[in-house]
């Protein structure tokens, strides 16, 4: 597979690119501002293979001075079905994690790897696995896990059927926020992203940066990928950072790719092509506090109105 690097680096005031109002520029120098990656992939059910491609990006990555580097949702495979996907998965000790975690120490930065299908130590009892977003530190520490809370079984037209509760138990809570390189990190995975709650509560608990690993579909993929991003990004006042499956894994799935970084103001200021590869982004720290003491919407809220949100409609 031809793989592409997009080496375009998404920062306001640079050759015109994603421009931001100008009555919220930073003039900072860009060059010392975290550099972040994000990752673009199609896996397969071919795990070797799977992980010869994210490898090959996460080293092109770290040469173009990464600090840090994003993987999608099922970066370890996507299964052609649900009984596959059981006999595929794995422990968090296991080989392919403990290669991952050579792979960061051996390129120096930190790793999001953002879906593992995981045997937990429920397994044996359950015979099912967690969605398992990992973080690895560049001694190749896990300094975070966040299992997936929002299982995505929905089914729409055109897109078949999609039922993860088949071989995934829901993790049981949220993650707080991870100090890393490039800022404090919220951990989400793909569907987590229909629920404002989940990007506030995390806003609150202190993140200025959330990433959603995904794998979208190619009918909700160009009707609602970009639109929730940037209204996760607007309403936290965080970068969000969506690192995506893209193309075709096998006869049964295909994924609409498009990976992202937006900025706090909402603005996309990187996107990767359409096949497998990776786009950087720069992340401004500073511009995220300015924009937060000019547009204070934390301290507006008014939570004596709007009660306990998230409960079913009866």
């Amino acid at each position: 597979m031809e793989m592409t690097f997009e080496v375009r680096i998404g920062l306001a005031e640079e050759n015109g690119f994603s421009l931001r109002p100008r009555a919220m520029a930073i003039f900072s120098s860009s060059w010392e501002l975290p550099l972040v990656a994000v990752c673009q992939v199609t896996s397969t059910p071919d795990k070797q293979q799977n992980f010869k491609t994210c490898a090959e990006l996460v080293r092109e990555a770290a040469r173009l001075g990464a600090c840090l580097a994003f993987l999608p949702e099922a970066f370890d495979f996507v299964a052609r079905d649900p009984a596959e996907t059981l006999r595929l998965s794995e422990p968090l000790g296991g080989n392919l994690l403990g290669e991952y975690t050579q792979l960061a120490r051996e390129c120096g930065l930190w790793l999001s790897l953002g879906g593992f299908h995981e045997r937990g130590q429920d397994w044996e009892q359950t015979q099912k696995i967690y969605n398992c977003h990992v973080l690895l530190d560049n001694k190749g520490s896990v300094v975070a896990t966040y299992r997936k809370t929002h299982l995505c079984d929905v089914e729409i037209p055109g897109q078949g059927p999609m039922r993860e509760s088949n071989s995934t138990i829901p993790g049981p809570s949220l993650e707080s926020p991870v100090s890393t390189p490039a800022g404090k990190i919220g951990l989400a995975i793909c569907y987590d992203m229909r629920f404002p709650e989940l990007s506030l509560a995390l806003a609150q608990a202190g993140a200025e940066i959330l990433t959603y690993p995904s794998a979208f579909g190619s009918v909700t993929g160009p009707a609602h990928w970009e639109v929730l991003l940037r209204a996760r990004a607007i309403e936290t006042q965080c970068y969000v950072v969506a690192a995506a499956q893209c193309g075709r894994h096998h006869e049964k799935r295909a994924s609409y790719g498009h990976s992202m970084v937006v900025d706090p103001w909402g603005t996309v200021v990187a996107r990767c092509s359409e096949g497998p590869g990776l786009c950087l982004a720069r992340i401004d720290l500073s511009y995220l506090r300015q924009l937060r003491q000019q547009l204070p919407v934390f301290q507006h809220r008014r939570p004596d109105l709007y009660g306990s949100l998230g409960h079913p409609r009866s």
